[in-house]
């Protein structure tokens, strides 16, 4: 089968063509899929998309039009993806649903880390010679109350790793797991989970109903001082609602792997142009931010497991055998 590779960057090449051996022919391109690029998925009957390619009704029109059946994600998030439209026009949709929770789990914990102790800050003091700590004072996770919001497979992950360091962990999820009730964690409803927690740490899908889950009037009902953490999708955090939060210091750390404005933004160099988006500025300028570029799951374990899921998705395809692909209802 013929498979379009779009918003393909070294490591995609790499890890992609040792899973795929030679099965299908792989074409890929850095662009992003947009109405503009459709053209290059000509002749393929599937095109292989990540998080930030658009798949809105027209570029899904168009690549009908050029006799794609197939949409293989390598990414678990769809909500870039009219399913809608998809499914009107018989156009297949796969995912890739896990790869390797651990990834994600421990890059949270790492911006936890690197806001707490300010390691972001002492490290660029050090290579000035500078070697004062005012300003680096952190706190000691144990004993803090960590909410997590969203406890599936990588949520519960997080979830083992705050136990492990002495945290209370209350957890919000219309599906209370119970292997983790029994293991310590509280399930509480988001309304007591807002004043409880001094950490929030955001691992859901985004979806119409949670679009904007922390906003103003949820900041306001949250610790004086709260770390905010978004590993998940950006949507899922009203920005400048939280750019207020930081200036009146109701929130007093942010930590972002992801951003509800990122795709003119991440997996690309911009470092010889202008920042063209004011609210991501301003969020650089706060000393208690941390960001980064939708890194969380960028590990050898995670882009192997990647590799391997979407090219099974492909062969279940193209063998006629629904019961291989992990399929987006």
């Amino acid at each position: 089968m013929k498979v379009a590779v779009f918003s393909s960057k070294p490591y995609d090449n790499t890890y992609l063509t040792q899973a795929n051996r030679e099965r299908h022919e792989l074409v890929f391109h850095e662009i992003a899929l947009k109405p503009s690029s459709v053209p290059l998925a000509q002749g393929c009957t599937a095109v292989c998309c990540f998080v930030n390619d658009q798949l809105d009704a027209e570029v899904l029109n168009a690549l009908a039009e050029q006799g794609v059946k197939l949409i293989a994600l390598r990414c678990a998030g769809f909500n870039q993806v009219d399913l809608d439209t998809a499914r009107a026009l018989n156009i297949t949709v796969a995912r890739v649903p896990e790869y390797s929770p651990h990834a994600i789990a421990e890059h949270t914990l790492a911006l936890i880390l690197t806001l707490n102790r300010q390691l972001h800050r002492s490290h660029y003091r050090v290579r000035e010679n500078d070697y004062s700590l005012n300003g680096l004072l952190g706190f000691d996770l144990y004993g803090k109350t960590v909410g997590v919001i969203g406890v599936g497979k990588i949520g519960r992950v997080f979830a083992h790793i705050m136990l492990s360091l002495g945290c209370r962990v209350v957890a919000y999820d219309p599906y209370p797991n119970e292997a983790l009730q029994t293991e310590g964690v509280e399930y509480i409803a988001l309304e007591e989970l807002w004043p409880r927690a001094d950490i929030i740490s955001l691992h859901c899908p985004l979806t119409t109903d949670n679009y904007h889950l922390i906003n103003a009037e949820a900041l306001t009902k949250m610790k004086p001082g709260v770390m905010l953490i978004n590993t998940g999708r950006g949507g899922l955090i009203d920005t400048k609602a939280v750019i207020t939060g930081l200036k009146s210091r109701q929130v007093g750390y942010l930590g972002l792997d992801v951003y509800e404005e990122e795709g003119d933004l991440f997996f690309e160099d911009h470092s010889s142009q202008l920042l063209q988006d004011d609210v991501f500025a301003r969020l650089l300028t706060f000393p208690n931010v941390v960001i980064t570029g939708h890194q969380a799951f960028f590990t050898q374990e995670a882009l192997t497991a990647i590799s391997e899921t979407t090219l099974e998705n492909i062969d279940g395809f193209e063998q006629g055998d629904l019961t291989r692909l992990h399929k987006v209802e």
